[in-house]
């Protein structure tokens, strides 16, 4: 039987001893990949027990190229469900499906544009390359790129998730994830590439979103509520504490998960400020504010991404966080 969902509460659980496991109430989380160091809060409050000190035995469900774990959610299958970005958000409320973002994991979007040193060296030279962008990537950031910075659909070639190109031709750009080409450059390419995030030139929206049903915060609102505040302290101890039996149940997960890999990826969410930045500064991670949310929704509406007129906030709540949670446990 789920329990009242307070700081308090967790603190005097902890005091007492974790609650015994008939107590607890179960409830799944789906991620959208394979397990990896970007789930790691997550996966780090089920290792050392803050789900659990608050009433909730949760698992964790991996995604992946043939699991579609948002599915899940949407048929009730799983209690919550690891977003994207907010463009995911603004497309539930165009197809009238209560899928609600109830916090904000990422503060930036991992997304990047690679180049070669001394060919591209600022992100206004990247201009002057062809570009090897995916078609989903084509269809939402690149079409922001051309409206506010100038690209053109002509310099754009499809990216077949094949770095091989982009390692035999200094004059091509090539899109990536963070933690992920990058470093796939560094060990094939044998140098390091540059590295541009379209968050630092302007795309700004939060992602790795945790979703919800609207009916699930109407109905178990005490669920929502220790769920977000484990995962919010999860990341906390997973980026700042020590992470080893979160990292172990990941490399349990993902067969082809490896340690320096997560150690990578690690490194660069906090170098780049990921998950602990912007409004997760004053107002703890998981943070999210209409005033992000909107600017976020009129620039994809200028940049025809998403529609005009849409009820952008209804995609979210932030009735679960902006408490400054966990700012304590960040190294001063």
């Amino acid at each position: 039987m789920f329990r009242t969902s307070t700081l308090a509460l967790i603190a005097g659980l902890a005091a007492a001893g974790t609650a015994s496991a008939q107590d607890l109430t179960p409830v799944t989380f789906g991620t959208n990949w394979l397990a990896q160091a970007e789930h790691g809060g997550f996966y780090q409050s089920v290792a050392d027990g803050t789900y659990a000190e608050c009433g909730l035995d949760v698992t964790i469900v991996s995604g992946g190229p043939q699991v579609n774990n948002r599915a899940l959610l949407m048929a009730d299958r799983i209690q919550f469900h690891m977003g994207g970005d907010l463009l995911q958000a603004f497309n539930a409320v165009a197809e009238g499906v209560p899928v609600v973002a109830v916090a904000a994991t990422f503060q930036k979007h991992p997304q990047v544009i690679l180049a070669h040193p001394g060919v591209a060296d600022s992100w206004e030279e990247l201009r002057d390359l062809t570009l090897l962008i995916g078609d989903n990537g084509f269809t939402s950031y690149y079409q922001w790129m051309i409206a506010a910075h100038g690209f053109t659909v002509e310099q754009r070639q499809p990216y077949t998730f094949n770095p091989a190109p982009f390692l035999a031709d200094t004059q091509l750009g090539m899109q990536g994830f963070l933690s992920s080409e990058p470093y796939l450059v560094e060990r094939e390419g044998g140098f390091t590439p540059n590295v541009f995030l379209i968050a630092d030139a302007g795309y700004a929206t939060y992602a790795t979103t945790i979703e919800t049903m609207a009916s699930t915060i109407e109905n178990s609102h005490e669920v929502v509520e220790c769920f977000v505040e484990g995962s919010i302290l999860g990341w906390y101890n997973y980026l700042y504490g020590d992470n080893a039996a979160a990292n172990e149940m990941i490399l349990a997960a993902n067969p082809d998960m490896t340690q320096d890999k997560i150690d990578y990826a690690i490194g660069k969410m906090l170098e780049y400020g990921i998950v602990d930045s912007g409004d997760a500064l004053t107002l703890g991670i998981g943070a999210m504010t209409d005033e992000t949310i909107g600017g976020f929704y009129e620039a994809m509406v200028e940049a025809g991404v998403v529609e005009a007129g849409l009820d952008w906030q209804s995609a979210y709540t932030t009735q679960f966080v902006n408490q400054g949670l966990g700012l304590d446990l960040r190294p001063q």
